[in-house]
C-alpha cells in the first residue's frame, strides 16, 4: 500500500451511483456509493483514521467485543457489525483480479489527511487488524467495508454517521469546564443562552459552530496566503481537535475574546449577501437571480440567520459564507509580548468596503457551495482581496 493507494483484494463489490445524476451533468459534484464485502485477511494495515471523529479505544467494552468477535469461529460478523466506512477521492475495480484500488489522497497533506480515510468503524477496522491473525486458519471471514467517494459535504457525513462519539468528547470537555473563555466571552451576547454544550440538549446552536469561527483565524496556524483554514467548514472534528489542544494558550485565550465581534460578522455576511450579490450583478449589466443560484433558497417567509437570529428571507448555504469569512483574519495580528490579538481595521468596515468584491469573486469561482467552501484558492484569492485593501488603507493613512 502506498501513501495515496489502498489496493487488495474483494469478494464482491457492488455500486450504487448518484440517483442525481441524470439532473446534473457535472459528474465532480456526485457521490457515489461502492459496498465491498472483504476477507479481514485481505484488508490493508495503515488505513487513516484522521477523518475520523474519535481514535479507537480497544480497552473498552465495546473494543473488547469486537476483538472478541474478530476471534470467534463464527461466519456471521459481516451481517451482525455496521462495518467500515471510507472517504475516498475514487474507486477502481479491476474484475479479472477481483481487486479494488481506492485513492484516499495525499497524507501528507492536512487537507486530505481531513477528507479521506476511515469515517466511521474505527474500532471495527482496529479489532480486525490487531486480532484476525488469531481466526481460526481453516476459516474465512468477512467484513462489509462501504466506500463513498467525492463526498461534497465530509462535516455533515461525519455528522450523520458518527455525531453521538463526537459530541460525547465535546461533552466531557464540557464538564471539565475547559469552555468558560467562550463562556464568558459571549456571556452579555443574545445568543448565549442559545449554546448548546451538553449531549441532546435542545438548544439550537451547537458550541461547535463557534469553535469553528475561531478555527477559521487561526493565524498561528493559518498566518498568510500560502494557507488557509478550510477545515472551519469541512472539518467540524479537527477543528474540536484543534481546540482542545490550543484552549489553553494565551493566543487561543486572547482569539476567544474575539467570539462577539466573528459572530457579528459572519451574521453580518449572511445576512447582506444577497443585496452584495445584486450590487455586482447590476454592475455589469445582469439581472440578478440569487434565489436560483445552487445552495441558496428564496423563502416565502422570514427566518432567523444562524447566530443572531436576524430575520432573512434567504437560506444560504455556509459553503459560499466560510471563504469570505476566513479572508478577514488577514486583518487580525498578534502580539506575543502582550499575548494579545487586535486588528488592523474593523473587519465588519472592511465587509462594508469590499464585501461585493469578495461576494463577486466567491461566486464567480464556484456555484457549487459545497466545492466552493473547501476551494482552497478560492479561500486565498478572498483573502487576498481584504489584505489588498488593508494595505492600501495603511499607505492612505501615511499620507
Amino acid at each position: 500500500m502506498s501513501k495515496e493507494k489502498l489496493q487488495f483484494k474483494v469478494h464482491s463489490v457492488r455500486t450504487m451511483s448518484s440517483p442525481y445524476s441524470k439532473e446534473d451533468k457535472d459528474e465532480s459534484t456526485l457521490e457515489t456509493i461502492y459496498y465491498l464485502l472483504v476477507n479481514m485477511r485481505d484488508l490493508p494495515e495503515g488505513i487513516p483514521l484522521d477523518v475520523n471523529p474519535r481514535k479507537p479505544k480497544m480497552n473498552t467494552n465495546v473494543g473488547k467485543g469486537l476483538i472478541a468477535a474478530v476471534k470467534e469461529p463464527e461466519t456471521d460478523f459481516y451481517i451482525n457489525n455496521r462495518g467500515i466506512v471510507i472517504s475516498a477521492k475514487s474507486l477502481a475495480f479491476d474484475p479479472s483480479n477481483s481487486v479494488v484500488t481506492i485513492d484516499i489522497g495525499d497524507q501528507d497533506n492536512g487537507l486530505d489527511q481531513d477528507l479521506y480515510g476511515i469515517l466511521d468503524g474505527g474500532h471495527t477496522y482496529t479489532a480486525i487488524i490487531r486480532s484476525r491473525d488469531e481466526i481460526p486458519s481453516d476459516l474465512d471471514k468477512y467484513v462489509r467495508v462501504e466506500v463513498i467517494t467525492n463526498v461534497q459535504n465530509i462535516t455533515r457525513l461525519s455528522d450523520a454517521r458518527n455525531t453521538s462519539m463526537q459530541v460525547s468528547d465535546i461533552a466531557l470537555f464540557n464538564l471539565d469546564e475547559k469552555f468558560e473563555d467562550v463562556r464568558n466571552s459571549i456571556s452579555e451576547q443574545p445568543f448565549a443562552d442559545r449554546i448548546a454544550y451538553k449531549d441532546n440538549e435542545d438548544k439550537d446552536i451547537h458550541v461547535s459552530a463557534l469553535l469553528r469561527l475561531l478555527y477559521a483565524f487561526d493565524i498561528e496556524r493559518y498566518p498568510d496566503d500560502s494557507t488557509a483554514p478550510v477545515q472551519s467548514f469541512s472539518g467540524k472534528a479537527q477543528v474540536f481537535k484543534r481546540y482542545s489542544a490550543a484552549y489553553d494558550t494565551q493566543f487561543y485565550k486572547s482569539l476567544t475574546k474575539q467570539l462577539p465581534k466573528l459572530a457579528k460578522l459572519y451574521d453580518l455576511i449572511e445576512i447582506e449577501l444577497p443585496q452584495k450579490y445584486k450590487e455586482y450583478k447590476e454592475a455589469q449589466g445582469v439581472k440578478p437571480r440569487f434565489g436560483h443560484v445552487r445552495g441558496i433558497e428564496s423563502l416565502d417567509k422570514a427566518v432567523p440567520s444562524a447566530i443572531f437570529a436576524t430575520p432573512t428571507k434567504y437560506q444560504i448555504s455556509s459553503g459560499y459564507i466560510y471563504p469570505i469569512f476566513g479572508a478577514f483574519r488577514s486583518l487580525l495580528k498578534y502580539d506575543e509580548t502582550t499575548g494579545e490579538v487586535s486588528w488592523l481595521f474593523d473587519p465588519i468596515d472592511m465587509w462594508n468596503e469590499i464585501g461585493t468584491s469578495l461576494v463577486q469573486n466567491t461566486f464567480e469561482t464556484s456555484s457549487n457551495p459545497q466545492m466552493a467552501g473547501k476551494d482552497k484558492q478560492l479561500w486565498l484569492a478572498n483573502y487576498r482581496i481584504v489584505e489588498t485593501q488593508s494595505l492600501r488603507k495603511l499607505l492612505q493613512s501615511r499620507h
